[in-house]
């Protein structure tokens, strides 16, 4: 990882005020051309000129079989190279990013089964019903149920995107539901984001530093906010889409309620529920030291020569382009940084959103405004309620007394039943 300059502050200053400073420091991250990794041991597969050193969102479109090369000669005949080419790539837009890899972690597995059992390259694809299913039986009780799911979808894509037909007869259906009951037990779920998390967070980022401003401006807004990290950062330094991600140059709009509340709102262009509408993500101002609101301004105040067409998140840089995207792992790995140092352990993205509806429930939010701030339809919610359910205990035992929980359990049930649920 890239050295991020300016020395990290030692320990909690205590005040909102330590956020509002004007010396920057300019991060010396940089960008470069994403490149595969040599692969480790375990995802190696047999050399071939099928299947090209790529990054594994890539394999997907990039590793072909003798029918894969075939149907692109076909399409020769009557297609031009362009035109071909340009089918291909719409076709792999249809994915998202993450999608990709996902899809090409199962075409790798895939492929290490063909190798161990010498499996001919002519067999691969079209892959038949027997060969899928064994390849199912395979990870059976090794792996989950939804992952070999989605391994299986990935190959159907890769199927389609190649003129191949995909088979799903009884013995692949019969294969499928007897790993269905065969997988084994869920891993133990993370633990969310806590107040504590984020109060490591203010006291040992450097605040002055472009890179660590960013950050912390995230870090609020995701976990007041209750968003999806998805929606504020990138996933990685070269998968901006201005369709998808917020650019630097939205409006931010910073308001007073007659009340005295003071809230931000700006526009994000996608969400996973709305699609193509996006949505306003709304940030409420409060008196903790991770007051999204402050926060947020003060990431665009250091970061205040961005392009508009930057990613929101972006941080200026003291090389190349003179700044540099945020992306999903940059973020994950600098919060992890203080979290282990702070004895707090390793946390997912997904900890944040999880963590700040909880936060927000517990101080008494209202479920229909934590659901509009998050994004959830009221039937998403409930079911998402009870996944919040089973980490209240590490809530209560830190900031909050039981009669708190039950108040909490009383407005969820109101809801429920208001919403016919």
């Amino acid at each position: 990882m890239p050295v991020v300059s300016g020395a990290l502050s030692s320990g909690s200053v205590g005040t909102v005020a330590r956020v509002g400073t004007t010396t920057t420091h300019r991060s010396s991250r940089t960008l470069t051309q994403r490149k595969p990794r040599r692969p480790q041991s375990q995802n190696a597969v047999a050399a071939s000129s099928l299947r090209p050193f790529v990054l594994a969102d890539e394999r997907i479109t990039r590793w072909s079989t003798p029918h894969s090369i075939q149907f692109q000669n076909r399409l020769e005949t009557f297609l031009s190279p362009s035109a071909s080419s340009q089918l291909f790539t719409v076709m792999a837009h249809a994915l998202e990013l993450r999608t990709r890899k996902n899809y090409g972690a199962g075409l790798l597995r895939f492929t290490q089964f063909c190798d161990s059992l010498s499996i001919p390259e002519e067999a691969r694809m079209p892959a038949g019903d027997v060969l899928i299913a064994a390849f199912v039986a395979h990870h059976a009780g090794r792996v989950r149920f939804d992952t070999i799911a989605g391994w299986l979808s990935g190959l159907a894509v890769w199927h389609a995107l190649n003129g191949a037909r995909w088979v799903g007869g009884n013995i692949l259906i019969y294969a499928k539901k007897g790993a269905k009951k065969l997988e084994p037990p869920p891993l133990a779920k993370r633990p969310p984001v806590t107040l504590e998390h984020m109060h490591a967070l203010f006291a040992r980022l450097d605040l002055k530093n472009t890179f660590d401003a960013a950050v912390f401006a995230v870090a609020c807004s995701a976990f007041w906010g209750c968003r999806r990290l998805g929606e504020l950062v990138i996933p990685s330094r070269f998968g901006f889409e201005a369709e998808k991600h917020v650019g630097a140059g939205v409006d931010v709009g910073v308001r007073t309620l007659p009340s005295g509340v003071r809230y931000a709102v700006f526009h994000i262009p996608w969400t996973k529920t709305t699609k193509n509408d996006g949505a306003d993500i709304i940030l409420t101002a409060n008196t903790d030291p991770t007051d999204p609101v402050t926060a947020l301004m003060h990431h665009r105040s250091v970061n205040h020569a961005l392009p508009d067409d930057a990613p929101m998140f972006a941080f200026e840089t003291s090389e190349g382009p003179g700044w540099a995207p945020m992306t999903r792992d940059w973020f994950l790995n600098r919060c992890n940084t203080i979290w282990i140092g702070a004895d707090l352990g390793v946390l997912t993205g997904h900890c944040f959103r999880i963590g700040g509806a909880t936060e927000l429930l517990l101080r008494g939010t209202h479920p229909d405004i934590v659901a509009t701030q998050g994004g959830w339809k009221s039937k998403a919610f409930l079911e998402y309620w009870r996944k919040i359910e089973a980490i209240l205990p590490l809530f209560i035992s830190k900031s909050f007394d039981q009669s708190r929980a039950i108040s909490l359990s009383n407005s969820i049930e109101e809801f429920r039943i208001r919403h016919n649920h």
